[in-house]
């Protein structure tokens, strides 16, 4: 034992250094300094992402050798490229549109500081942590256009108190011979389904099933043909499958299903607790999403993001609820709540409102023309069908998606773009995006590639991207959902194409490791190694031989849901290519730019607080400790120069219009977030305007929740950004 201890506390050291090196590369304010003159650079203010142009300002302070320190601001536009993994994101190609000093009228020194500061940081790549970038993103008017016309129907939802397994068949069942066998499997599934003699056999576990019918009936069983159980040894995955069901001692309900559903299930009877500060109660004995309106007596589930409710939960007849027609106690959940993961679904949240940005930012990579390619199969002569009101047909028989555009053949694998001018190739990296794409509609199982983008190019390589919703994360009134909700026909000739569906795998959200896999006490039944050609199952994300989802049940406590699923990701080393699609190529794709020109190479970590803030017009704030706005003068008399007057390029015009709105909510309640604002208003400086006030604080809110996330991911070795799996409550 005291060794062990002794190894965790090494291990716990070496993560801490890991985490303060990766902490000091990644602190603001930086400090530079040439030629005796010192500048300090305070954390980007971002103000648009457009494809993967990023527009921000930042404030800055230059002190001369006569120690005359002066306050400016600059403005930019940077390409970015991220990595989820991470949680960086890399500004490459810096482009300063302004400079502006407020002020300060002595033109040979600002055509100095501008020339420094423009050698400088146009040399730059910038490398910023994700999650301050997506706390300062202000503008999302482009989630608000990409996700209509969900389909938003309930599946058939089961409730069980006792152990149970969704068992799901992507349709009627497809039964296929095995050479050299004397029995035959069911292809269109991932559960372990084999028939011999009219018998239907499953393995889930240590457990063994039989039926006379495929899709009813089944018990548990200790004689299997010795044909079949060593077909099993041989194919199922390695992966303990045993350890989850090892402390089951009764053999768990097998429901067999071949249309969209869901389990729901409790550990005996319900349990209710009190939800604090409302009239709700939650179901505390299980690992689903439950609340309870004690006034309509009415129960919610949340499946996929979506919220369903009904009066009953036995028999219960669901329905759909938009997001903003939930109970307004929904908002009051408090944030240590042991059923606050719920909140990413509730709109209006902080947390909802983080989930919205990371629908934002593309997942970016820059592929080599040369070295890259796909390799398409067919299941026979290739077939077409027409998209309904688009001139697009998309290809029914082959193993990744290929769009037929006027004469030309597009394929999207891994988040790129591939032409052809024949449906068998050659296949060359597209340098363009169809636009006929951004017609699909969400009922089309090709919906997913209109969130592929390709944003430059050059002779030698392409610049790509993509945004969740290749991943089948969407934006949708206000919070994020999974999935579209459509059922997607799956090809079978030869061969089986399965298509991504919404249902039937427990998926949940949660704040730290975003979209994670439920499968109840079927961790280990899912995805056999059998299937030759199968291409990839259930939910985008999940692949066999990880482990995904829910795999420990439920424990409870806030801490031991948000936090265990935090760890989940990180130290089951599931940060893998699996999360970011670019990394499943071996070659020819690079999610960081070669010989990054590093800001963090060129600065040093200033000593100063990082607490200056620019507003649109460039003029310079101050916030002190007990929460004041003071404008930083440069000069006391009154300017005679223009009061914005671009001290570089000055037939530039910046790129985001001042005036401009924020499409996030401009103020925050002060129970969501009391550390950011004082319980009273102190004493505003007389320079700062109510409005500017407003905005500074909304500045000052983003980067205090930014500062918040990064620190968290930080904590957990970036485990955010990792396989999407685990999380949950009450694990």
């Amino acid at each position: 034992m005291k060794k062990l201890l002794i190894l965790g506390f090494v291990i716990i050291s070496i993560m801490q250094s890991l985490i303060a090196g990766n902490e000091s590369g990644l602190t603001w304010p930086k400090e530079i300094e040439k030629n005796g003159t010192t500048v300090v650079l305070y954390q980007p203010q971002l103000e648009s992402l457009k494809g993967n142009i990023l527009v921000g300002r930042l404030a800055l302070s230059v002190t001369p050798k006569d120690n005359d320190i002066i306050f400016g601001a600059l403005w930019f536009n940077a390409r970015i490229a991220t990595d989820y993994d991470e949680r960086t994101a890399v500004l490459e190609a810096i482009d300063i549109t302004k400079i502006y000093f407020p002020d300060f009228d002595d033109t040979t020194r600002i055509e100095g500081f501008t020339k420094l500061l423009t050698d400088e940081v146009e040399s730059w790549d910038m490398v910023m942590s994700l999650d301050r970038i997506l706390a300062g993103l202000e503008e999302t008017d482009n989630l608000k256009t990409l996700s209509d016309n969900l389909n938003n129907d309930p599946p058939d939802i089961y409730f069980r108190t006792e152990p149970a397994v969704l068992i799901t068949i992507d349709g009627d069942p497809i039964i296929k011979e095995i050479q050299d066998q004397s029995f035959k499997y069911v292809v269109n599934t991932p559960f372990f389904i084999i028939e011999k003699k009219n018998k239907y056999y499953i393995k889930g576990g240590k457990f063994w099933y039989i039926s006379d019918n495929i899709t009813s009936d089944y018990i548990e069983t200790t004689k299997v043909p010795s044909d079949i159980d060593k077909f099993a040894q041989e194919n199922l995955p390695d992966n303990e499958l045993d350890s989850i069901s090892e402390n089951i001692e009764k053999a768990p309900e097998l429901i067999v299903v071949t249309k969209s559903s869901e389990l729901i299930a409790t550990d005996g009877k319900p349990e209710y607790a009190s939800i604090d500060g409302t009239k709700m109660l939650y179901v505390s004995n299980t690992s689903d999403d439950i609340i309870m309106n004690i006034e309509t007596q009415e129960h919610y589930i949340l499946l996929a993001g979506r919220w369903f409710k009904s009066k009953s939960l036995e028999d219960g007849s669901w329905t759909f609820v938009e997001p903003d027609n939930l109970p307004e106690d929904f908002s009051k959940i408090p944030e240590d709540s042991e059923i606050a993961d719920v909140r990413a679904s509730v709109p209006g949240t902080l947390e909802a409102q983080d989930a919205l940005l990371e629908q934002a930012i593309p997942q970016t990579a820059t592929v080599d023309r040369k070295t890259t390619t796909v390799d398409v199969k067919w299941d026979g002569d290739p077939k077409f069908e027409k998209i309904k009101d688009t001139d697009v047909s998309v290809a029914k028989n082959s193993d990744k998606t290929v769009l037929l555009i006027k004469t030309k053949y597009y394929c999207v694998d891994d988040g790129i773009w591939f032409v052809a001018d024949k449906p068998d190739g050659p296949w060359a990296v597209s340098d363009v995006r169809p636009d006929e794409v951004d017609k699909i509609p969400p009922d089309s199982e090709a919906y997913n590639v209109k969130y592929v983008y390709v944003y430059e190019s050059t002779p030698e390589v392409v610049y790509v991207g993509y945004l969740p919703g290749y991943t089948w994360s969407f934006a949708y009134n206000g919070c994020v959902v999974y999935g579209t909700g459509y059922y997607y026909q799956p090809w079978y000739y030869h061969y089986y194409y399965p298509r991504p569906v919404t249902w039937g795998y427990g998926v949940h959200w949660n704040p730290y490791t975003g979209w994670g896999f439920s499968f109840g006490i079927s961790y280990g039944w899912v995805g056999w190694g059998f299937h030759p050609y199968r291409g990839w199952w259930g939910p985008r994300g999940y692949y066999p031989g990880y482990r995904h989802g829910y795999h420990h049940g439920y424990r409870s406590g806030y801490r031991s849901g948000y936090r265990q699923g935090a760890r989940a990701g990180y130290y089951a080393g599931q940060r893998n290519a699996h999360n970011n699609v670019y990394r499943n190529r071996a070659s020819g794709v690079q999610t960081r730019t070669p010989q990054t020109r590093d800001l963090n190479a060129k600065t040093r970590p200033s000593t100063r607080p990082n607490n200056m803030y620019a507003d649109k017009k460039g003029n310079v704030y101050q916030r002190d400790n007990s929460g004041n706005w003071n404008q930083k003068n440069n000069s006391k008399k009154p300017s005679t120069r223009p009061a914005q007057k671009p001290t570089t390029k000055p037939a530039q015009k910046p790129t985001t219009k001042p005036a401009q709105k924020p499409t996030t909510k401009p103020a925050q309640k002060p129970s969501q977030n009391p550390s950011t604002k004082p319980a009273t208003r102190p004493q505003q400086s007389p320079s700062v305007s109510q409005q500017q006030r407003q905005q500074l604080d909304r500045s000052h809110q983003s980067r205090s929740r930014g500062n918040t996330n990064y620190n968290r991911s930080q904590s957990y070795g970036g485990s955010r950004g990792g396989a999407r799996s685990g999380g949950g409550r009450r694990r």
